[in-house]
């Protein structure tokens, strides 16, 4: 089987195909955990400031850029020359909006050029940080233009967050809460009238003193114990997953779907498991079957699967057998915060190879060091000394492709058989 097939990768003539922008997209999630925006983040030093805005304008007018937020509001930052020379581009897409900092609104100019933007359709989000708002003079312009602020989460007390966030509440003004990296806050902010949520707690597990697995994820993790135990071939694993027709149906319309352009259509688990090898059909399995998870929010599935996807990338210096272990450590790195329990606790119950578990447990190993390659660029903060342009241009690379790929097959997990 050529690599081709076993790795998809973009159509030709995408944006894939050119250079991709150094970017992330971070989700704000509504109350019920449901994406409310993207915000699109550009990597840390990785070229001119003022020409990755321009080439994200770009984007916009191409669809490339929608087509990674996949058509959901989002928001990014310009430079103040782009906003007073460029944004007619944003005005023809009002899915499109920018995020301010509290100093422009000390810039008459800049200030009547936002109006102009809000008024027709542009979505405008004033990233007030800890900066006083209320009944402050200095920042009032903006107040006045903007339809959304988000307050830091971190830098401000509970009381202060709450009170400033019923101020604008009562103002008109959509809040969102920035910066919450821990369940104690993100509890806190559940309180609090707020359009959404931007933060790491959705990709850490909340802490508790006794776990407890429903039945839910009990039958998952049997399944996925089922999965690794012997050494499954494709007679076995098309056996293991014979009774689940849901997970079936998913994973039969995924791997035939025009994304993979297989040169004919395949009809059962046993010969996908033929056809892509026992090892990787044991990955998409798990995929779909992680997927599935209706309980858990979506950005958390989509990014373990962006993590899966860019981990087997990273190694592919790595024989065949490691790239496919490397998918697997990938997927399961966010498998704690999935099942809402510890990570020992849950690979307890998984027959897991050594160097994954090791990875896993003890952030040891190869893939330990390709994790924490995807950590960082999730946080913005690789560090590669004088090869850091080259890295970054190679993972911006790799993330393009994750995140399609992500996309891709969490639309197939998430659907329903007619």
């Amino acid at each position: 089987m050529s690599e081709a097939v076993a790795i998809p990768h973009a159509p030709e003539g995408s944006a894939a195909s050119e250079q991709p922008l150094p970017v992330i997209r971070l989700p704000m999630l509504d109350t019920k955990r449901e994406l409310f925006a993207y915000e699109i983040v550009f990597q840390h030093e990785s070229e001119d400031e003022a020409a990755l805005m321009r080439r994200a304008l770009a984007t916009i007018t191409d669809g490339a850029l929608a087509r990674l937020v996949r058509g959901n509001r989002t928001f990014l930052r310009l430079t103040r020359e782009l906003l007073m020379e460029e944004t007619d581009v944003l005005q023809h897409q009002p899915r499109f909006g920018v995020v301010l900092p509290p100093e422009a609104a000390t810039d008459a100019p800049l200030v009547e050029r936002l109006s102009r933007m809000a008024q027709r359709g542009c979505p405008l989000m004033l990233d007030a940080g800890d900066t006083v708002l209320e009944y402050n003079a200095a920042v009032e312009p903006l107040l006045r233009v903007v339809q959304f602020v988000r307050l830091d989460a971190c830098k401000l007390d509970p009381a202060t967050l709450r009170s400033r966030s019923e101020y604008l509440h009562t103002r008109g003004i959509h809040v969102i809460a920035g910066h919450v990296d821990d369940h104690d806050t993100y509890h806190r902010c559940e309180e609090l009238p707020l359009q959404a949520i931007q933060g790491r707690f959705l990709l850490k597990p909340e802490p508790v003193e006794v776990p407890v697995l429903t039945a839910n994820r009990l039958s998952l993790l049997r399944l996925m114990k089922a999965l690794q135990e012997g050494n499954p071939g494709p007679v076995e694993l098309g056996q293991i997953v014979r009774d689940d027709a849901i997970l079936s149906y998913k994973l039969l319309g995924c791997v035939n779907s025009a994304y993979f352009a297989l040169p004919r259509q395949l009809k059962s688990v046993q010969q996908a498991a033929i056809f892509f090898g026992a090892t990787r059909m044991r990955n998409w399995i798990y995929t779909m079957a992680l997927s599935g998870m209706a309980d858990r929010p979506p950005e958390l599935l989509r990014a373990a699967l962006i993590r899966a996807h860019m981990c087997e990338k990273l190694a592919q210096h790595m024989a065949p057998e490691q790239r496919e272990m490397a998918f697997t450590a990938g997927l399961f790195s966010l498998l704690d915060t999935l099942m809402e329990a510890p990570m020992d606790f849950v690979l307890w119950h998984l027959p897991l190879a050594r160097e994954i578990s090791s990875a896993l447990l003890e952030n040891k190993g190869p893939f330990a060091l390709l994790l924490e390659q995807i950590r960082a660029w999730e946080a913005g903060d690789l560090r590669g000394g004088e090869a850091q342009p080259q890295l970054i241009r190679r993972m911006a690379a790799i993330y393009l492709e994750a995140t399609q790929w992500a996309d891709h097959v969490y639309a197939f997990a998430d659907q329903q058989p007619n």
